[in-house]
C-alpha cells in the first residue's frame, strides 16, 4: 500500500489557484482541490468555474452541501471526488454516480462523526478521508483523538486507502502514519514553506517515504 503527501490547495480565484499548483508542480503525484460552499463549511474555495493544468493526478475534496451536484456539473476535473458523509442524504446513491463517471470514490467525515456511521459503505469505497480537524480553514489545530478513528479503519481494512486532512505538519505526519493513515493531506504547511519540494520531501521521510 502506497503512502502519498498530497498538497492541499485552496484558492478563490483563477490565478491564486495557478500559483499555488504552480508551487507543488513536479513534486506531488497527487493534489487536493479543497472545493468549499461557504455553507457546509465558513469558507468558499474553488467555487467558480476554474481549469486545471494537466499533469498530477487531482482529487476534489467536497466541502459543499450538495456534492452530486458538483459531481454532475464538474466529473471531468478531477479523477478522485470525495464528497462528506455530513452533507449527504444518501451516500450510497453518490457512490454510484461517482463511480457511473469512471472515477474513484472517497467519503469524508468530520471530527465528530463516529466510524460506526460509515462502515456499511466501506466495501464500495476507494478511501475514507478522517477529518484531523475541523474543516473549512488552512492552518485549524490538529485533534490527535481522530487518530482513534483511522486505527478503527485500518482494522476493519487493512488494505483500504485511509486519508487524513488538516494540520498535518511535521509534528504530527508521523504520528498519522503510525496511526495507519497512508495517504496525508498538508495545506498551509507546504504552501507556506520557503522550498515546497524540501517540505514533502521532510513529511515523506517520516512516513517511510
Amino acid at each position: 500500500m502506497k503512502t502519498e503527501i498530497i498538497p492541499a490547495i485552496i484558492a478563490t480565484n483563477q490565478e491564486e489557484l495557478d500559483e499555488r499548483i504552480e508551487k507543488v508542480s513536479g513534486h506531488a503525484e497527487k493534489v487536493q482541490l479543497d472545493i468549499m460552499d461557504g455553507k457546509f463549511v465558513q469558507n468558499t474555495s474553488l467555487y467558480f468555474d476554474f481549469k486545471l493544468p494537466q499533469g498530477p493526478v487531482y482529487e476534489a475534496h467536497l466541502m459543499v452541501e450538495q456534492p452530486e451536484e458538483w459531481i454532475e456539473q464538474n466529473w471531468e476535473k478531477a479523477d478522485v471526488f470525495i464528497f462528506h458523509y455530513e452533507s449527504c442524504k444518501d451516500a450510497r446513491a453518490a457512490i454510484s454516480l461517482i463511480k457511473s463517471k469512471g472515477k474513484k470514490a472517497g467519503l469524508a467525515i468530520n471530527p465528530e462523526t463516529p466510524v460506526e456511521e460509515i462502515e456499511q459503505y466501506l466495501s464500495e469505497l476507494d478511501q475514507v478521508l478522517v477529518m484531523t480537524v475541523n474543516p473549512g480553514f488552512y492552518g485549524s489545530p490538529f485533534l490527535p483523538e481522530t487518530l482513534d478513528k483511522v486505527r478503527q479503519l485500518r482494522k476493519l481494512n487493512p488494505e483500504m486507502d485511509i486519508e487524513v486532512d488538516g494540520g498535518i505538519a511535521l509534528e504530527t505526519a508521523k504520528d498519522a502514519y503510525e496511526a495507519g493513515a497512508n495517504l496525508l493531506v498538508c495545506g498551509s504547511y507546504i504552501q507556506k514553506s520557503d522550498s515546497p519540494g524540501n517540505a514533502i520531501k521532510y513529511l515523506k521521510g517520516l512516513t517511510g517515504g
